[in-house]
C-alpha cells in the first residue's frame, strides 16, 4: 500500500520556523520527485517545493524562495521542508506528493497535476 504521511506542522509566529516531514512506503522512493504543496483557506492548491528523486535538484516556488529548503534521505524514504522566517500568507494545509516526471509552474513550484500519490496533509497556522 502507498503511504505519504506528512508531520510537523502547528502554530508559530510571524517569523518563526518549522520543519514539516513526508515518510514515504509502497514505492520506489528513489525514482520519485517528491513535492510540497500547500492550500490556503479559500485557495487552490498550489506548489510550493519539489526535489529530484535521481540527482536531487531542487525547485521553488517564487514566494518562498530563500526562506524554504527542501531535502531528501532516501535511507529514511523521507522528505522534510525547512520553513523559515514564516508569514502569515504561509498558513495552509501542506501537503506532499509523489511525482514519477515532474512538471513546474511559471511561478517555479511544482505543478500539481501529474502527481501520482497523495498524502492527507499537516496544518500550519502562523499567528500572532
Amino acid at each position: 500500500e502507498v503511504q505519504l504521511v506528512e508531520s510537523g506542522g502547528g502554530w508559530v509566529q510571524p517569523g518563526g520556523s518549522l520543519r514539516l516531514s513526508c515518510v514515504a512506503s509502497g514505492f520506489n522512493f528513489e525514482d520519485y520527485s517528491i513535492s510540497w504543496f500547500r492550500r490556503a483557506p479559500g485557495k487552490q492548491r498550489e506548489g510550493v517545493s519539489a526535489i529530484h528523486g535521481t540527482d536531487g535538484t531542487t525547485v521553488y516556488e517564487d514566494s518562498v524562495k530563500g526562506r524554504f529548503s527542501i531535502s531528501r534521505d532516501n535511507a529514511n524514504r523521507t522528505v522534510y521542508l525547512q520553513m523559515n522566517n514564516l508569514n502569515y500568507d504561509d498558513t495552509a494545509v501542506y501537503y506532499c506528493g509523489a511525482q514519477w516526471a515532474l512538471t513546474t509552474t511559471t511561478s517555479g513550484g511544482p505543478d500539481r497535476y501529474g502527481v501520482d500519490y497523495w498524502g492527507k496533509g499537516t496544518l500550519v497556522i502562523v499567528s500572532s
